[in-house]
């Protein structure tokens, strides 16, 4: 089922307008509403991350040190303890002294970020990100129809 389209009217100065139009020919879009749409969906995601208090999904990459003292109980209680959040973490050795750890998350957005504020403030923590995004549920695809759960 197809989620109604409303038409309204944007102006914007010519440069700008340029600019547009080189981007939705660089990634493809198939009209300049549709890149207007994912921006506009971009933005709103951002939006709720910091102001929203529906639910989020998101990853938390890590890389650090595992020669550092206690780095890896550290992170592995501060997973125990949200439990409830994490859906599956990624573990990978890069190499002879770092590794790589994937965390995908799912919650309120303040929560995921409380739980990547600690794992990036963990000793031994060399670098470390949060991506977060919407759940999909709140959003229409990019097809124009919302996805439902069961």
């Amino acid at each position: 089922m197809a989620e109604q389209v409303t038409r309204f009217s944007v102006s914007l100065p010519a440069d700008l307008l340029e600019d547009l139009d080189e981007m939705v020919r660089e990634h493809k879009h198939a009209n300049r509403s549709q890149a207007i749409a994912d921006m506009v969906r971009d933005r709103l995601i951002e939006h709720r991350q910091r102001h929203g208090s529906g639910e989020m999904a998101g990853t938390i990459t890590l890389i650090y040190d595992h020669h550092s003292p206690k780095i890896q109980a550290s992170l592995t209680a501060a997973q125990h303890e949200h439990h409830h959040a994490i859906v599956s973490t990624l573990h990978v050795h890069l190499d002879h002294d770092n590794c790589l750890e994937v965390i995908v998350v799912r919650g309120k957005a303040a929560m995921i970020r409380s739980i990547a504020d600690k794992l990036l403030a963990a000793k031994g923590v060399k670098h470390g990100k949060l991506t977060i995004t919407s759940a999909g549920h709140d959003f229409p695809s990019k097809h124009g129809h919302r996805h439902h759960h069961e």
